[in-house]
């Protein structure tokens, strides 16, 4: 029921949470249902945006993410002592990173172990984060945000340089600018909640100016290489999101000015007492491999 309860509170909504567990959405109510009756206490209330938790369902819900990964973590443990454990590593990462970084190094690993069986799973940094919590990933490829939390684990692996982009030549107006000109230049950047955009604002901030408000949001890096290559505006990115457009030609690299600007490319798991042993050996593996 806690499961449930989990996947309810986290997707504000019987049926999404039904899908997720393979459960009728009856099945879904029944055991909200019995779980309040359990405890003598109502855990949702119903809003326009969804089931909301009640006071008494915020209570439960830290408790219920503990116990739910303590009996995660005490299944892996005593199936490893009890060479049960299988051989198979749920990865996360961010698109650009599992398209461009991770195949050769998770060949070069399956090279070396060739009895762990892999699967990938892309999705965006929020998604990764809370696939770690419930369980659904056993690592995650992301870039850092600074975030501190204490249940996860993280692991710098390499260092990516920010670049600026910009259409091709003679279609961009800037050549070399200046911090201060930068800050009046139109950009194009991904949303507000997204990772690149964290870097792209954490980027100005760090040069010690305000970052400049997107003339353009899109919601994906490959939407923002084709906008700048139009001639849309510039904009912000690690090197490796943008490397293949920048190879074919159709954009063009410009330094930062000043320092320069990198981001944290990190490996990122949950803190257990005992690591399942597939995952102990890719934490094992030689990091260097990324930056071939």
């Amino acid at each position: 029921m806690l499961k449930t309860f989990q996947s309810v509170a986290r997707h504000r909504n019987i049926t999404r949470c039904a899908a997720e567990l393979h459960l009728s959405q009856s099945a879904v109510s029944d055991q909200v249902q019995a779980l309040e009756a359990d405890l003598g206490a109502k855990l949702f209330l119903r809003s326009r945006g969804g089931l909301e938790l009640t006071p008494a369902g915020e209570v439960l819900i830290t408790y219920a993410e503990e116990i739910l990964s303590l009996s995660q973590e005490a299944r892996a443990a005593v199936a490893s002592v009890a060479g049960s454990a299988g051989r198979g590593l749920t990865i996360g990462a961010l698109e650009t990173i599992a398209r461009s970084k991770l195949p050769e190094w998770l060949t070069f690993f399956r090279g070396r172990h060739s009895d762990v069986a892999i699967r990938l799973k892309v999705a965006g940094s929020g998604d990764l984060i809370q696939q770690l919590d419930t369980g659904g990933i056993d690592v995650a490829f992301c870039f850092d945000q600074g975030r501190v939390d204490s249940r996860l684990a993280t692991r710098l692996v390499v260092k990516e340089p920010l670049v600026l982009i910009t259409p091709v030549a003679g279609r961009s107006a800037l050549q070399n600018p200046t911090l201060a000109e930068l800050g009046s230049a139109s950009f194009v950047a991904t949303e507000v909640g997204c990772v690149y955009r964290a870097l792209f604002e954490r980027a100005f901030v760090d040069a010690g100016i305000s970052s400049p408000k997107p003339a353009i949001e899109a919601g994906s890096i490959e939407a923002i290489a084709k906008l700048v290559g139009t001639g849309a505006g510039i904009s912000l990115a690690p090197r490796l999101a943008v490397a293949d457009a920048l190879r074919r030609g159709e954009l063009s690299e410009m330094p930062w000015p000043g320092a320069a600007q990198t981001a944290s490319l990190v490996m990122v798991w949950r803190r257990r007492r005992v690591l399942p042993p597939a995952l102990k050996l890719l934490l094992s593996a030689p990091a260097d491999m990324f930056g071939r």
